[in-house]
């Protein structure tokens, strides 16, 4: 399969720019995926941990990014079993720099570069995925395609959690500050909010199940969603703790 010519976000958001090897240097990485590097890449790793996950499940990292999240992750999982995806090159290329310094090449992470969410690239499916920062910068028409490439390579069990800006109802196109934070999101540019009825919609189309799971913690009033690859009443996977 030929690879995409240009990064398909660019002109969405800013997340096309390439860094170069002297910013990276500068860890100015940290900075570009948001900031907050030990607080939010441990508070992701800690919800993820207190909704189930087990060294011996498979992760992706969807938007890994450089791995402030990742880290964590690669750390606490099995050998092999940190899948890490993004859009960015650099980023990557800075995560692979963060895992050598972290001592942890020896944890044999995955990580590709993909702007089209083509998980089948890395051969396998999962128990749990994750985005953090992701559909806060993604119009809905990617997001669809996010989950719809998320649906096949979900287990049956599995639970794929990714943040969001949320909306106090459909179509909000009135600019919105969240607190805390003081980030202001919008209708239909960068960065995004959605209501929850937008995203169980969107969920649905996609063949997945919605579940809000609100606040965890998040400093700049992100909150979280939950998508169930499961239509079985009383499956395991909708006992879990969401």
């Amino acid at each position: 399969m030929n690879e995409p010519k240009e990064n398909s976000m660019k002109g969405i958001n800013s997340y096309s720019q390439e860094l170069t090897r002297e910013e990276m240097d500068k860890k100015l990485h940290r900075g570009f995926v948001g900031g907050m590097w030990e607080e939010l890449g441990l508070l992701q790793f800690e919800f993820l941990r207190s909704r189930g996950l087990t060294p011996q499940h498979k992760l992706l990292d969807i938007g890994c990014g450089c791995l402030r999240g990742g880290i964590h992750f690669i750390k606490y999982l099995e050998i092999g079993n940190y899948y890490g995806m993004d859009i960015n090159d650099s980023l990557i290329q800075a995560g692979k720099v963060e895992i050598q310094e972290a001592g942890l090449a020896n944890k044999l992470p995955n990580l590709l570069v993909d702007d089209q969410f083509r998980i089948e690239r890395f051969g396998t499916s999962f128990d749990f995925m994750v985005s953090v920062s992701v559909f806060t910068h993604l119009p809905m028409n990617s997001i669809i395609r996010c989950l719809c490439e998320v649906k096949k390579f979900l287990n049956k069990d599995g639970i794929y959690f990714s943040t969001f800006f949320q909306a106090p109802a459909s179509i909000w196109m009135k600019p919105l500050q969240h607190h805390p934070g003081g980030i202001i999101t919008n209708y239909d540019f960068d960065p995004f909010h959605y209501s929850v009825e937008e995203m169980t919609w969107i969920a649905n189309l996609s063949g997945l199940n919605f579940k809000l799971t609100g606040e965890w913690g998040h400093p700049r009033d992100q909150k979280m969603a939950a998508f169930i690859n499961c239509t079985e009443p009383g499956s395991s996977v909708q006992e879990k703790q969401l």
